[in-house]
């Protein structure tokens, strides 16, 4: 099984110098996890989970206690917080190297990148339920 067979081929993406308010409005109005950025010629610089998020945000915002210095959290730009030099994969990659390679780096996904250009995403989501399926088809006789 290859990545192309798992992978998902919508993918979100963003810009360096977004702030990070927009970015908050894409996660809470998307079941998605990760945001890939781009700079102007649509080539993939960096990633940027909702974790790397919200451990930019200020814990207070949205509280009685919130100031003016929390909400100065959500003007911080993309480029600030976001992973530089994401490990990629083909969508050629076998699912087995994919899952090696998440584990090995500890990350949660993995752009999938065809001639330098964005196909899609792998996440760990996709790579386990994959990893359930090879299970579950050598286990047959």
């Amino acid at each position: 099984m290859r990545v192309a067979e798992i992978m998902k081929t919508r993918v979100a993406t963003i810009e360096m110098d977004d702030d990070l308010e927009t970015v908050r409005e894409l996660f809470s109005q998307a079941p998605f996890h990760h945001l890939l950025v781009v700079d102007e010629t649509r080539q993939l610089v960096g990633i940027l989970s909702d974790k790397d998020l919200y451990k930019a945000l200020s814990p207070y915002l949205d509280s009685l206690a919130e100031n003016q210095r929390d909400r100065d959290t959500l003007a911080r730009r993309v480029h600030q917080v976001m992973t530089r030099q994401p490990i990629t994969v083909s969508p050629q990659l076998p699912v087995a190297e994919a899952i090696e390679r998440v584990l090995a780096h500890g990350i949660s996904c993995l752009p999938v990148l065809e001639d330098g250009q964005i196909c899609g995403i792998v996440t760990w989501r996709d790579l386990l339920r994959a990893g359930q399926m090879l299970a579950a088809q050598s286990r047959r006789p």
